[in-house]
């Protein structure tokens, strides 16, 4: 049964995006099929080729390996708070370990970018899409820089381009920055979900890279059924260069890289708190709202249920629920994982990640394998602010784009997130 599920989620999911395309009968399925196809590839040599697999174990523990560099800076700036012991340990893991290695792998990337090693394999993955796809050379680069940056920052390595890019392109810049993750949060998200064990942190450092790969293709899908090409596409792989590091040296490239880690770090730590605020302010509201209404008793009467009231929570457990069994997810899980789907979309993938780490500690998965879909079902950036930083910051570097941004706003919001089911639909049916 969990093999025909992703097989229908995948036709469901393509339905819902013909049902929001601008033009049905422009799509050119050849460039949707190919880019489902080279998913399947990827993730049947990720996940399943033996050689391929244990190179991605090698790099996931290289990653970890990094991730614990970052202990050391956290121990000498935060030791008498983390060695005293008398915080909780979830707050010290994520006050003193996961936004300092924010801040650590946003000048670790920014390095990389200086060296010139991160656009090597922006260019490789980029010849690939576009001799595989037959996508712009702007489309491309773009795509393939969304696996290592983030919404904001691959814009900046095509940004001469921008202006006189087609709508399809700029659609295809935008779902790409909705379905993917940064280098700078994806250590963040292997702490929240592994932990302080090693194993957990490899075995997510693993599946996180490999959800960042795929869907990327995955996002060249859903933005091509949406908005399909209908305009002459000038740029090959060849005439397009990448944008370089603006830093004069490795010691600039690392400090701009350390300046916009705390920025970010700090952005994620006050938005997880504002957030956190908001969903318990709601769900008071609820709260109170069910038990006048009598909808508390009801629901907490409900053989099995793990609520005793109307809460934010409830609600989007059961909004996002059939879309987590499309996916492949255990019966007995829909209702986590669709909660954790729609927690993404609402407020954003941080605090969705925290709460399915918090789940996956407190015993309340049934299967493992609904813990690995989750994975590749949160990874990504769509969600409803993400509309306004890429108006916002896409729109910093092309002016004049700003209103074909907004209008495309929505629907890249739409790309991003099947982008990321496409993916779980994917790894559904080849995981073992």
């Amino acid at each position: 049964m969990h093999i025909l599920q992703p097989i229908l989620g995948l036709f469901v999911f393509t339905g819902i995006c013909m049902l929001f395309s601008t033009r049905r009968k422009a799509i050119r399925w050849r460039t949707v099929g190919g880019a489902i196809a080279l998913q399947f590839i990827l993730a049947l040599l990720i996940l399943r080729a033996p050689y391929v697999e244990g190179a991605f174990a090698v790099i996931a523990e290289g990653f970890v390996r990094v991730i614990g560099y970052t202990d050391y800076g956290s121990e000498f700036l935060f030791g008498s708070f983390v060695m005293g012991g008398e915080m909780a340990p979830e707050l010290i893991n994520f006050a003193f370990r996961i936004l300092p290695t924010i801040v650590f792998f946003s000048a670790f990337s920014a390095l990389l970018h200086h060296l010139g090693i991160l656009g090597l394999f922006i260019k490789g993955f980029a010849w690939l899409m576009h001799r595989t796809l037959k996508l712009s050379g702007t489309e491309s680069l773009s795509a393939a820089s969304n696996v290592f940056l983030g919404q904001t920052e691959s814009p900046l390595l095509i940004r001469p381009y921008l202006d006189k890019m087609t709508k399809s392109e700029l659609m295809c810049v935008m779902t790409g920055g909705m379905a993917t993750i940064a280098g700078s949060v994806f250590a963040a998200f292997v702490g929240f979900l592994g932990g302080d064990d090693p194993v957990q942190q490899a075995y997510f450092a693993t599946h996180l890279l490999t959800a960042s790969i795929i869907s990327a293709p995955a996002a060249i899908a859903t933005s091509k059924l949406l908005v399909p090409e209908v305009d002459k596409k000038e740029s090959e792989i060849e005439n397009v260069k990448l944008e370089k590091s603006t830093a004069t040296n490795v010691l600039e490239a690392l400090s701009t890289g350390t300046r916009d880690g705390l920025m970010l770090a700090a952005n994620v730590g006050v938005m997880l708190l504002v957030f956190t605020a908001l969903v318990y302010f709601f769900n008071d509201i609820l709260g109170w709202m069910g038990g006048w209404t009598g909808l508390n008793d009801a629901i907490s009467n409900v053989p099995g249920s793990r609520f005793d009231s109307l809460s934010l929570q409830y609600i989007l457990g059961y909004v996002g629920a059939p879309l987590a069994w499309l996916t492949g997810v255990a019966s007995s899980d829909v209702l986590l994982v669709g909660q954790l789907l729609g927690e993404k979309t609402v407020i954003n993938e941080f605090y969705a990640y925290v709460t399915m780490g918090g789940m996956k500690s407190d015993g309340l998965f049934h299967s493992e394998r609904s813990v690995l879909i989750a994975t590749y079902v949160l990874c990504g950036f769509a969600n409803f602010a993400s509309i306004g930083i890429q108006v916002g910051g896409i729109g910093v570097l092309a002016p004049s784009r700003r209103k074909d941004l907004a209008r495309l706003g929505f629907r890249a919001l739409l790309g991003g997130t099947v982008a990321c089911l496409f993916t779980a639909c994917v790894v559904s049916l080849i995981a073992p």
